[in-house]
């Protein structure tokens, strides 16, 4: 038995464009001999397809979509992710399916089972949980279907955490003897999640004593970025073939050729780069932009996002501005040209220095005498704002910006200013994986030059300003990051895994709470971690916990 996987990067409700991918792949399988060409969780229509669900003509044009598979289906055995209608709707008027399709005739669909409601899931606000799986059958081989989640359930509370399912899909196959089984995923990558990917594989091949092949969706799909990596594992859940990470590929698989473990060894900063590109790139690219445009201001998080936006985009698609002030330090404005030289990129100098002054003007009746603070701090940074989003509106350029995570945790931002533009590539890296990044790109060659490195971290809105005047170390930030957005340990167990003192945990979470506000208001990220800021964490801004 060979089966052909079908790596594919679907633009969500784009079903004409996803359609043809999949006869091409249905073409290529045939013209390799394979007996089966297995795709992703919804692939006719792309994952997440959120409220597209909610109209019936998206789901009339997918059924017409499907139509035409079938009847490409000569000869050869197609499992493709689709939506199906629920024809008894006892609750919810979707299925989440396989349709098993082979010789232009539709057998019958797998549904998926578990439902995930939590994260960046909300499967169940559409879907109907599928009945059991069946066996089927082809070409004397007797194999399952099940779909992305239904797999993890049996893996352990380790690996799902937030929920518990009444059933495990997993387990009702153990006594089927089957030949070998196929799961259709859409799994988000998040830091480190390939492996984790892997270990669900195999000890889902463990219990059911068979080989496993998994397809899962790849590309950016607004913010999550899905890797692909599909994945054959045989009856011990050793590894026996893997598809590349962050691209289209086409893996054949040949069930009855004996074959030795291809052990997987993932490199964590590459995969977290290569899943910040393709996040980049497709957004702009699937909604038709080609251009993108940043402020370079010769700190360590711009360089990181222009290294980022020349590889998803071309050099000469980037737009660099550099716009001193007063404050601009001159190491800063020859850092932000070295980087820019070094990357081939435009690079624009605007001054802000008489904007500024101009505004000061205006204001300074009006603010009484008061002393200078944190406000005419922002005026500097909202007219770094206006002025990258005008270039963006009069030349076509998707402005993205350059805040991490840890800045936005601590509200070390300014609506408007610094948060302004259409993504906001790293916001959901923290400050001390932007360096490890960045060393990670100058690991051949010197790109990034090394006094970004060096100098220490600096809005520059105002004279000999340094991050550390009003925040404590990175460290520290990122270790209550990690611990209470991401573990949600309480204050007390930080404190004492981290060995923090209580007094500061608990005034930096209240930070993060107090900046729940302006969280809300930032542009679109990608998410890379297992808790984004932006999407999957729903948090109210007036509340009265802490």
């Amino acid at each position: 038995m060979k089966v052909l996987v079908a790596q594919l990067n679907p633009t969500v409700g784009d079903m004409k464009g996803n359609t043809r991918k999949i006869l091409d792949s249905i073409a290529s399988g045939r013209k390799k001999g394979a007996d089966i060409v297995l795709f992703s969780e919804l692939a006719l229509c792309g994952y997440p397809p959120e409220d597209l669900l909610l109209h019936p003509a998206f789901i009339d044009a997918q059924e017409r979509y499907l139509e035409e598979i079938i009847q490409a289906s000569h000869a050869i055995f197609v499992v493709v992710g689709t939506i199906r209608r629920n024809p008894k709707r006892e609750e919810k008027a979707l299925f989440n399916s396989a349709a098993l399709i082979c010789n232009k005739k539709l057998l019958g669909f797998a549904d998926k089972q578990l439902l995930p409601t939590y994260d960046v899931f909300d499967e169940r606000r559409y879907f109907e949980p599928g009945a059991p799986a069946k066996v089927w059958e082809y070409k004397n081989k007797r194999f399952g279907v099940l779909i992305c989640e239904d797999i993890w359930q049996h893996a352990g509370e380790k690996y799902i955490g937030y929920t518990r399912y009444n059933k495990d899909p997993l387990q009702d196959l153990k006594e089927d003897r089957i030949d070998f089984l196929l799961n259709l995923s859409s799994s988000p990558f998040q830091f480190q999640k390939p492996l984790l990917r892997i270990d669900v594989c195999s000890k889902s091949c463990k219990t059911l004593k068979c080989p496993l092949i998994l397809c899962c969706q790849v590309g950016g799909n607004d913010q999550l970025v899905f890797d692909g990596y599909s994945v054959h594992l045989d009856a011990k859940g050793d590894v026996q073939q893997i598809a590349k990470g962050f691209q289209e590929d086409e893996m054949l698989v040949d069930l009855a050729k004996p074959s030795s473990a291809c052990p997987f060894v993932p490199d964590d900063m590459h995969d977290l780069y290569a899943a910040l590109v393709l996040g980049v790139r497709d957004y702009l690219h699937k909604q038709g932009f080609k251009k993108g445009c940043l402020g370079l201001s010769g700190g360590i998080d711009s360089a990181l996002v222009a290294c980022i936006a020349v590889d998803a985009l071309g050099r000469e698609n980037v737009l660099a501005l550099s716009m001193p002030s007063r404050y601009s330090s001159s190491g800063s404005k020859t850092d932000a040209q070295q980087l820019a030289k070094n990357l081939g990129l435009e690079l624009k100098t605007i001054s802000i220095e008489e904007m500024f002054r101009s505004a000061l003007t205006t204001l300074g009746p009006h603010f009484k005498a008061q002393e200078e603070d944190v406000t005419e701090e922002n005026v500097q940074a909202r007219l770094r704002g206006l002025t990258l989003m005008a270039l963006s509106n009069k030349f076509g350029y998707i402005l993205l910006s350059t805040g991490n995570k840890s800045e936005m945790a601590m509200g070390y931002c300014t609506l408007y200013g610094d948060m302004a533009g259409g993504l906001s590539v790293i916001s959901d890296v923290t400050k001390q994986q932007v360096y490890a990044l960045c060393h990670w790109i100058n690991r051949e060659k010197k790109i990034i030059p090394q006094t970004i490195f060096d100098k220490p971290p600096s809005a520059e809105l105002k004279e000999n300003q340094k991050d550390s005047d009003t925040l404590p170390d990175y460290k520290v930030i990122d270790a209550v990051l990690q611990g209470y957005v991401e573990e949600f340990l309480s204050p007390e167990q930080i404190a004492q895994k981290y060995n923090l003192s209580l007094e500061q945990v608990q005034d930096l979470i209240h930070r993060i709470h107090l900046a729940e506000y302006k969280r809300r208001q930032a542009a679109p990220c990608i998410r890379v971690s297992k808790k984004a800021f932006r999407v999957g964490r729903r948090y109210p801004i007036v509340q009265g916990w802490l």
